[in-house]
């Protein structure tokens, strides 16, 4: 497995064109708003500070991106959802991470981050389909498993991807997680060193 030697931030960004040369590959991590993005990150990377993490809703408003090993970069997006911002502000963040999963041709893959004490909500719904249509490889990533018991996350999942397999056939991937078990994270570094190993620079 992937062993994270450093994890620095490299800068923020308000559109695609603001951001790092495209010329590692870059992993971008997106969802609802505070469905544990930040401290996903920070598990991941095993940088306790190196995303901020907030109780408060739309915290990040920016593409941040950080370098990690030196070889890959992730993007941390702006969150969806409820933030208490205005309605025109978050058309500005939906317009600004659109254009930028459909523009960064670096991207391998983004995972989309869902809370999985919920059912699915019209919003990943619509991501997921909006990612299908334009082709964006995706991940789905359940987070907070640690506010269940394992049977119970295993039947939320379960009961999630029942849902799904009414839209899609197959259901999309992907995997719990939980930031205070770190479980998920061998996982996810797993993918990330395999997709890492084949990319080709466009």
């Amino acid at each position: 497995m992937m062993i994270i030697r450093s994890a620095e931030f490299v800068k923020s960004s308000v559109s695609v064109k603001d951001c790092p040369e495209p010329t590692l590959p870059e992993y971008a991590f997106f969802g609802r708003s505070n469905v544990g993005k930040s401290s996903l990150i920070n598990m991941i990377t095993g940088h306790s500070k190196l995303a901020k993490t907030s109780g408060t809703p739309g915290k990040t408003q920016l593409i941040n991106h950080f370098l990690i090993n030196g070889q890959w970069y992730l993007a941390d997006l702006p969150g969806f959802g409820f933030a208490k911002v205005s309605l025109s502000i978050r058309s500005k963040w939906e317009g600004m991470i659109k254009s930028y999963l459909l523009k960064r041709t670096n991207l391998v893959c983004c995972f989309l981050l869902i809370d999985l004490r919920h059912k699915p909500l019209k919003n990943d719904l619509e991501f997921m389909a909006w990612f299908a249509s334009h082709q964006i490889p995706f991940y789905l990533v359940f987070t907070k498993a640690d506010k269940l018991s394992q049977y119970q996350g295993v039947l939320a999942l379960k009961e999630y991807n029942k849902e799904l397999s009414k839209q899609w056939e197959p259901v999309p991937p992907g995997v719990i997680s939980s930031c205070k078990t770190q479980l998920g994270k061998d996982i996810l570094l797993k993918l990330i060193e395999e997709w890492n190993s084949s990319f080709v620079v466009k």
